[in-house]
């Protein structure tokens, strides 16, 4: 009560958030007027707006980053659809090559991308550019009556453990109007720790990793507890950086009873899409560009699958033009260019069974089976898939039981009808599964 109470008092008084950015050189102000100019474009010049506006963002990086002149080579591109697809691995070079003239690592903004897709990297936003996807976080976040600088935020999401680091990472939370809890560890001990800190605490809302929160769901399944009445200020969560399913969802729903969002974003770029309190997965064409790809780098029409491709639109420090996320979905038939829907989210495009018959198998096949076999008893609290060989998976598990003869054989009875007969599964029960340094779950990865 008394972190909710102070921070009550505090932020009555300061925007904090803002200024926070603002001292920091991220100009606040000018990017929220320029957020108002975008969204004040008519829906019938929106095509042309951001037809001219990435033009000029091409136009920019050709003119003043050598590391994108020399991406796109000699060759003479007249159509935007003609750009080579920008990839992770493209990225795997000093951040100074990349940066345009007159940037410097001193004026940019930096970080770096988790690794779960396996390529990580070290990227840059321009100062106004990462003030501008500020401004817009906050407003769609308003959507649910959530304010920055006064809302308080129950986060889940990593943290070092190195102390000094930890402690800077506090004092950010503490100016970012959140308190961090510890999701590297889920015992009982630590999730009752947990819901001590919601019980004295007013949290406005939720927001982080899924596989953490859905944890916290789980466990308050087991002893028939509600997260809104052990913490009634509650208002919303927002679960991202990774799938949520529609089974835990469910859970989500029936243990917190608050609104359940998904937001769907990339470090590198900036939210995605943001689902609206009417259920609608909005994609983010205010500071970004998505285009559906096939196998062909061709751009698919609304309504088909494929690969998600992103341009910033407003990053002139570093090019991020037709970058590849590493993830597969579908556009739906209603978007328009100002009002474009995601309409499903599939998975990561390096998320697939090669199976020895030929067949292609998606990783969220195993994550629905397994779901379904396991959520039956309770039991598994999580699990991590692993192809090893064509032929061969493993499946790492945290359980209450170990699995008995009889449901193993079950269970690969069920995994054999969904993919292919005489494949071969090894079950190893964990006290504990490897996460990346992040704090992510990867529920399914293929080594083959």
């Amino acid at each position: 009560m008394a972190m909710s109470y102070f921070w009550g008092k505090f932020s009555r008084v300061f925007n904090l958030f803002n200024l926070t950015l603002q001292l920091n050189g991220f100009p606040i102000g000018k990017a929220k007027e320029k957020l108002d100019q975008i969204l004040a474009v008519p829906d019938h010049d929106y095509a042309n707006f951001i037809a001219q506006r990435k033009q000029e963002i091409l136009d920019f990086h050709r003119s003043h980053n050598a590391y994108y002149r020399n991406f796109i080579g000699e060759k003479t591109v007249s159509r935007w659809e003609d750009l080579p697809v920008m990839r992770k691995i493209d990225f795997q070079k000093p951040l100074k090559e990349r940066l345009s003239d007159g940037f410097t690592e001193k004026t940019v903004y930096i970080n770096k991308t988790s690794g779960s897709s396996g390529d990580p990297f070290v990227f840059a936003k321009d100062k106004f550019c990462h003030a501008l996807i500020w401004a817009n976080i906050m407003r769609r976040f308003g959507w649910y009556g959530l304010d920055y600088n006064h809302s308080l935020q129950a986060r889940f999401y990593g943290m070092p453990l190195d102390f000094i680091a930890n402690k800077k990472l506090r004092f950010k939370d503490f100016l970012s109007s959140r308190y961090r809890f510890n999701i590297f560890d889920f015992s009982d001990a630590a999730i009752e720790k947990m819901l001590r800190k919601f019980g004295n605490t007013k949290f406005d809302y939720i927001n982080g990793y899924t596989s953490s929160i859905v944890l916290l769901a789980q466990y308050l399944k087991t002893k028939n507890l509600y997260l809104n009445e052990i913490c009634p200020s509650l208002k919303v969560c927002i679960v991202t950086s990774e799938m949520l399913f529609e089974e835990d969802k469910k859970l989500l729903e029936e243990r917190f009873r608050i609104p359940i969002v998904n937001e769907y974003g990339s470090a590198e770029l900036d939210i995605i899409a943001l689902e609206n309190p009417d259920g609608v997965f909005k994609v983010n064409a205010e500071n970004l560009f998505v285009e559906i790809l096939d196998d062909n780098d061709n751009v698919l029409p609304y309504g088909q699958e494929g690969r998600i491709v992103v341009t910033s639109l407003y990053n002139e420090a570093h090019p991020m033009i037709r970058y590849e996320v590493g993830d597969v979905g579908i556009l739906d038939e209603t978007s328009t260019p100002k009002n474009p829907i995601l309409k499903k989210l599939t998975g990561r495009t390096n998320d697939v069974a090669l199976l020895p018959s030929g067949k292609k198998s998606p990783g969220m096949t195993f994550y629905s089976i397994t779901k379904r076999l396991f959520d039956d008893e309770g039991n598994v609290k999580e699990f991590v898939i692993t192809q090893t060989k064509r032929d061969t998976f493993e499946i790492d598990y945290v359980s209450d039981l170990a699995f008995s003869s009889a449901e193993i054989e079950h269970i690969k009875k069920v995994f054999s009808d969904f993919l292919e007969p005489n494949l071969h599964y090894v079950f190893t029960r964990q006290d504990a599964l490897q996460r990346s340094k992040s704090g992510k779950l990867k529920q399914f990865r293929s080594l083959v």
